[in-house]
């Protein structure tokens, strides 16, 4: 998968609550554009909470696609992502490829869903996309396993870690939970 530039995205899921956090930085190219954009927000009755990476349009079309699926089976989150899945596989092969992510989660579940139409349930109760996704991934694991932080406290501290190191990703953060 092509490098998303321009953010950065952290899931986590820890003692029955699931949080969803960015930076707020719009970027084209070298340049910011923007340092107050929401990319981070929950849907579906506030029960699920969705974030994403990539190019705007990009990420609209595929953030629609799941909270029409969500509507569709009455908040079903797996079955939701599934069927984007499946709309994408049913697609002509130029509208296929999207350039952009999205992490969407609710209480239970936190799932990747990529442009490409693959999704992952991430192994471990983490997960991060974007440009200074690596960045978040590693503070977010090593405080998972050193500390008894919350998972708010853990998306927050890994987000700021990130915005020191990415030129992408500012500390303007937007963190959504749900329990």
């Amino acid at each position: 998968m092509e490098e998303l530039k321009g953010t950065t995205i952290i899931g986590i899921r820890r003692n029955g609550k699931t949080v969803i956090g960015g930076d707020s930085q719009a970027t084209m190219g070298n340049m910011i554009l923007k340092d107050s954009v929401i990319k981070v927000r929950k849907i579906y009755e506030d029960k699920v909470i969705v974030g994403f990476a990539g190019t705007v349009s990009d990420a609209f079309a595929l953030f629609r696609r799941v909270e029409g699926n969500l509507q569709k089976f009455s908040g079903n989150l797996e079955r939701a992502v599934v069927e984007v899945a499946r709309d994408w596989q049913n697609m002509d092969s130029p509208l296929r490829k999207v350039e952009a992510s999205l992490l969407i989660a609710n209480k239970d579940k936190l799932y990747l869903v990529m442009g490409d139409g693959n999704i992952v349930e991430p192994s471990e109760n983490f997960v991060s996309i974007g440009s200074g996704s690596v960045f978040a991934l590693g503070a977010a694991k090593a405080l998972l396993e050193n500390t008894e932080l919350s998972a708010r406290d853990i998306v927050e501290k890994s987000l700021k870690i990130a915005s020191q190191y990415c030129i992408y990703t500012n500390n303007h953060l937007i963190i959504e939970e749900v329990e």
